[in-house]
Parts: C-alpha cells; structure tokens; sequence
C-alpha cells in the first residue's frame, strides 16, 4: 500500500530520519510511537506530501485514498452548519445532488428526452454512490463524537477549536480513505467519543497509522507499533502493551550483546597493547587492529525510562477538609449543571472527574479552584489549605522571553537552583535544555514547563485540567511518578484512562446534576458502572395499573427508614478502616522505598509480604462498601 525504502529528511544539519524503513500494508492497524522531537508527525506530512524527502522514496499507488487527520485543523472556519461541513466529505455526491436539481428545474418548462435520459444517469451515479444515505451516515458519525442533533445545525465558527478538530475527524471518517493517518486524535475527545472511535477504528477495513499518548487508546486500536528513534522506523507486531514486553527483552538481549563485545574488545586491546612493540608479532598486531576497525560495533541500550527522584514538599500540612461544597446550584442559559449538590475532598483524596463534555466537569472543577464565582450555594475553604490550578491556558501565561529555568527561579524563589534543575530533568529537560527560551519550545515542551511549575508552588492542593494534552507516552508517564510522589491532595480531569487508573482513589462524576463518588479506582469505576448499567431481571417485574394518587415519598415506613439508617451506620463505617487501611499502605510503600530496607532481601521480603496483605484487605473492604452502597441505592 504504502512503501518507504531509505527514507532520510534533514532539519538544518540533523537527520531526523536516516535511511528508514517501512511497508505498511493493506488492513494494518498501526500504533506510531516515540519520544518528542523523533519525527512522529513529520513522518505523516512526507507521507501526504507537504514536506519533501532529502533522499530515498516513498511510494503509494497513484489511486489510493488518504484521510489525514492533523492538529493544524483547529484553525479551520466556517460559517456552515457542522452537518454541512462533515457532509463535504461526499465531493462527488454532493456535486450529482447539484446537477440532478438543476435538472429537476429545466424539467418544469423542457420534457425533452436529452434532458429526461441526463436526469436519469445522474440519479442512477448518485443512487450507486448511495447518495440518499449520505446525511444519515454524517448525522450517525457527529452523534458517535457527541453532537446532538441541535448541535448539528450550528454553524462551526460556534465552536470551540477542540470541537471543531471532531468535525474535521468526522469528515475524513466519511471520506472513508484506504488508509488514515491520525495525528493525537483522543486528544480534544471526552471518555465517551473516545470508546466510541475505539469501536469504530477496530471495524474499519483500511489500514490505520495513529499518533498518540493514549496507551490505552492503542492497546484497543492497533496491531503493531512501530518507533521511531534514532532515525529509524522499528516494527514490533502487537498492541502497546505487547511493544513494552518485547522492548524490554530486546533491550536485554541487546545490553548482554553489548557488555560482551566490550569485554571482548578489551580483552582485544590488551593483546595488541601487550605485542605492539614486538617486532615478530607486528603482523598479528596489525590484523586484530583492523578486525577491530571492522567489527560492527553494538550500541548501548539508551534509558528512555527516567524517574522522578524529586520529593515535591510543601511548607504546611492542610487540616482533614480541604475543600466543602454546600448546596451548589450552577445553570447556564438553556442547561442546568447542578442542582443543590455536595460534595467534599478531603486531605489525602486524589480524584478523577469524568464524564462525557457538557456534563459540566470544567464547571465543576472551576467553581473548586476558584475560578468562576457565579454559582449559588458555598464552597468552602480547609484550615491551611495552599492551592495551584493548572489549565491549558495557563501555557499562554509563561513569559516567552523567559529561559526555562528562569522561568521556574520566578515562580519558586524558595528553591535552590540545584534543585530546580533537578524538576527539569524530571520532565525531560536536562543540561544545556534549561537554558532554552520558552518562546522556542513545542506545545508539549511548554506543557512540560507548567507542570513543572505547577508541581514546584508551596501548594498542599493541585487542580489539574487535562494536564496530559501535548505531552508523549514518555512524560505521562514523568507526570504519573510525580502525582504518586505527591503527598498533598488533588482533583483532576483527564481522558488519559492510563493516568485515571494509576493515580486516582476515588472518581467523581456527575449524575442528576449531583456530584456523585466513586470510592476506587478508575478501572473498578469502569466495571462498577459496566455492572450497575446491566438490565436486571429483578428490576424489571410486570408492570402494574398505576395508582391513581401515589403516596409522597416521605412516606416511607419507619422499619424501612431505620434499615436505611443501619446501613448508612455501617457504610460509614467502612469508610472510616478504608481510609485507615490506605494510610497503612501509604506507610508500607514508604518502607519498601526506605533503602535500609530495599537493600536488604529479608527485610524487602517482609515488607512485601505487609503491603500486598493490606492492598487485599482494602480490596476486600471495598467490596463490602459497594456490596453495602448498591443495598443503599435499592432502599432510594
């Protein structure tokens, strides 16, 4: 299908990609992966021909049909409706629906049969082209990325470039290409349209190259990844999941390749150094020198993999509530968010909001940071609580003038320079990057930059708005390190699920424009809620003639209310050895990363051996409280 052969493309006097190789085949779903600055959607402009080659080839057969999605579609306006829009993608059909109406017209005063004979090929091309389902097959699309169908009739330039990226996304799905090319394509989409292009990607029939931080994204789309590094293309046949095994045994193989050759070529220096000066033994001197010369030389394994070793402190300790909302009411014209909710985070949560766009998770998570003011009710600050907001469009706040670690020296004057640069290289900026201008760097090396700082304020409390947008696998990863290090308490949205599954403890999301919680992780959420959207057979008895006057619902029978009431006692209680059980974990994971104690094998066993003790006896406990919370949720 498409065939690249010795493909090399220089920036200035750096090769970017050095005689790489790959042949992507018809039906190959594939996952492009590689740290930032590897050429990942370079790779996708040589392709569809907006940057030309230095040397070697890239061929395609002259009819093939590529749907390139890329972020410079953000910038595209119109003032038609989105439905409009999407329905471009049907060029030809929608220049036969043209033809056919104008002939339609001409039919009111000419009956000729020149005329009637055009009018019928028109409609048979467009009848072939299935041209009467084309504003079906769009509406299903939009509605599949989250447009209702009162959406679907607004004009694009309404908005916001994050929506717009799902119309251009919609378009090219319908353009239904031999092959797409999707450049981040989860990275303006809510939890739902994502599942949703999940579905649809692993039913589409062509072939698929996707850039993207989403792991969990690629472990359900593709087939195989290839990566880019060192100005190659490396092929491994299987999901992301499958690409971390493989890599970690070639590395292996690889790293003892490479400590035996140099065992063997010191071994080699020795002999020649030891014969050099011997005049009978100049010829076998001479030859193990140029064997030397010849050997292909192994490369070392490089350590993409870098840890965060910097304990993010702050300066005071909040008290046990750090954030209370009381009785919250939040509208907008046309749409109520909430209606008279509570909710509270408490010192220690670490919590996920999701849920689909437009449920009101930005409002939400604004009216807790503070940052918009126009709601009824209260929200109410903890006793010591210091607070940081992080959101993408504190990226246009950096000074661009700015040196990166100046940045940080302005934002965070208490810290040592050593320790700054100590952060940065935490998120990837080592040596002479710390000097580099903010106005130089990427959309994902600026994120990097705010989360540095964001992570570097005297802040017990961190509110995070989709903190993963621009940065590669590599440094969700750095940004997954820190929140766990991170010993304050946070709330956060993301449609990272990866990152939702490795620092959350409990998941918000709102229901009935109430705040509702979750107390688990992100994957328990997701089966919880699997299990709680399953019909049940008992929940769905014959229905009986309605009463003419039902009773009101205060009525409940007093045995009824002191069950409820029992049960709440108990779910309580629960509640209260959760959270004890999560400090002895903590505590535990502090132990085995005390290292008197990873250092000595018995006393690592041991520690071990407690910790996976008290992880069963949380799951255990949090077994019950769903068991208890779902028997709750019956007595409503």
């Amino acid at each position: 299908m498409i065939a690249i052969n010795n493909l090399t493309f220089e920036i200035g006097a750096r090769a970017l990609y050095d005689e790489a190789n790959w042949h992507i085949k018809p039906g190959d779903k594939a996952g492009l992966i590689g740290a930032n600055g590897t050429g990942k959607t370079t790779l996708l402009k040589l392709i569809v021909g907006e940057y030309s080659l230095t040397s070697g080839s890239i061929s395609m057969a002259k009819d093939i049909k590529i749907g390139y999605l890329n972020q410079d579609l953000l910038s595209h306006q119109s003032d038609k409706s989105i439905l409009h829009v999407a329905m471009e993608a049907f060029a030809r059909q929608n220049q036969l629906h043209g033809e056919i109406e104008r002939l339609l017209e001409k039919l009111e005063t000419d009956y000729s049969d020149d005329l009637i004979q055009k009018l019928s090929d028109k409609q048979t091309e467009f009848e072939a082209l299935d041209g009467y389902s084309i504003e079906y097959r769009a509406h299903e699309i939009l509605a599949g990325l989250g447009f209702s169908d009162a959406d679907q009739k607004r004009k694009l330039s309404e908005f916001s470039g994050g929506w717009r990226m799902r119309v251009m996304l919609a378009r090219i799905l319908l353009q239904a290409p031999d092959i797409l090319l999707l450049d981040e394509p989860t990275n303006h989409l809510d939890l739902p349209s994502i599942k949703w292009l999940e579905s649809y990607l692993q039913a589409f029939e062509g072939a698929i190259v996707i850039v993207s931080h989403d792991r969990y994204f690629l472990d359900r789309v593709v087939t195989t990844i290839v990566e880019s590094k060192r100005g190659k293309l490396i092929p491994y046949a299987g999901n992301y999941s499958f690409y971390l095994e493989e890599k970690a045994l070639r590395e292996e193989i690889q790293s003892n390749q490479y400590k035996n050759q140099q065992a063997k070529i010191k071994q080699e220096e020795r002999l020649i150094e030891r014969f050099r000066a011997k005049a009978s033994k100049a010829k076998m001197v001479q030859s193990r020198v140029k064997a030397l010369e010849r050997m292909e030389k192994v490369e070392d394994v490089d350590d993409y993999n870098p840890t965060v070793n910097f304990r993010f402190k702050f300066s005071k300790q909040s008290g046990r509530h750090v954030v209370r909302l009381e009785d919250i009411s939040k509208s907008y014209p046309g749409i109520s968010i909430l209606q008279h909710a509570n909710a509270i985070i408490e010192k220690g949560d670490k919590i996920a909001l999701i849920g689909a766009n437009g449920k009101g998770k930005s409002t939400l998570l604004r009216i807790v940071a503070q940052a918009d003011s126009q709601f009824e009710g209260k929200r109410e600050t903890g006793h010591n609580v210091t607070q940081t907001f992080f959101a993408q469009h504190q990226l246009e706040a950096l000074h661009l003038d700015h040196e990166i670690l100046q940045e940080l020296q302005a934002f965070a004057p208490k810290h040592t320079e050593t320790e700054l640069r100590s952060i940065l290289g935490c998120f990837l900026f080592t040596g002479d990057d710390a000097f580099k201008k903010i106005r130089v760097l990427s959309g994902g090396e600026k994120s990097r930059v705010a989360l540095a700082k964001a992570l570097t304020a005297d802040a017990n409390f961190l509110v995070l708005d989709e903190p993963t947008n621009h940065l590669d696998i590599q440094s969700v990863n750095i940004l997954i390190q820190a929140l766990k290090q991170f010993e304050g308490t946070f709330i956060l949205v993301s449609h990272d699920r990866y990152l939702l599954d490795n620092v959350a403890n409990k998941i918000w999301f709102i229901e009935d424009q109430q705040i509702k919680e979750y107390p688990g992780t992100y994957q328990e959420y997701e089966a919880w809620q699997a299990k709680r959207q399953q019909p049940r057979a008992e929940e769905q008895p014959k229905k009986k003639a309605p009463k003419p006057e039902p009773e009101p619902a205060k009525t409940v029978k007093p045995d009824r209310d002191q069950q409820t009431k029992k049960l709440n006692k108990a779910l309580a209680a629960i509640e209260t050895h959760i959270a004890e059980k999560e400090s002895a974990i903590s505590r535990a994971e502090s132990q085995i990363a005390d290292e008197q104690v990873y250092a000595d094998p018995a006393k690592l066993a041991t520690a071990t051996q407690q910790y996976d003790a008290l992880k069963s006896e949380l799951r255990a406990l949090q077994a019950e409280w769903e068991k208890l919370a779902e028997e709750i949720m019956k007595m409503d």
